[in-house]
């Protein structure tokens, strides 16, 4: 199983990102995603996940109504439209993924099994 995520970068405040998530070794179509970001001297957090069985997302209060995620199974990716970037979204971004457990998706770290290397989201102000 392997996750790579790409699409990070610098963006102005106000601006748009999308990221991506290609995994390999397995299908979306039996796994929960979830997207985590982690700031420099901060814990990971679980900021959406979702999955593609019962259709039921997860995003969390800084980033709903401005981070959309999504998945494309015939693509096997993952992606994470953000928008009104704001310079506290500034972090690296990691995807994951686990087996779906029959419910919904969860937004934990110790609810993942695989992660990707994570990509830098930088937003200036």
């Amino acid at each position: 199983v392997q996750l790579v995520e790409s699409g990070g970068g610098l963006v102005q405040a106000g601006g748009s990102l999308r990221l991506s998530c290609a995994a390999s070794g397995f299908t979306f179509d039996e796994y929960t995603v979830g997207w985590f970001r982690q700031a420099p001297g901060k814990e990971r957090e679980g900021i959406s996940c979702t999955n593609t069985r019962d259709g039921l997302t997860y995003y969390a209060d800084s980033v709903k109504g401005r981070f959309t995620i999504s998945t494309d199974n015939a693509k096997n990716t993952a992606f994470l439209e953000m928008n009104t970037l704001k310079p506290e979204d500034t972090a690296v971004y990691y995807c994951a993924a686990d087996h779906w457990k029959g419910f919904g998706c969860g937004h934990q770290t110790y609810e993942y099994e695989y992660w990707g290397q994570g990509t830098q989201v930088t937003v200036s102000s």
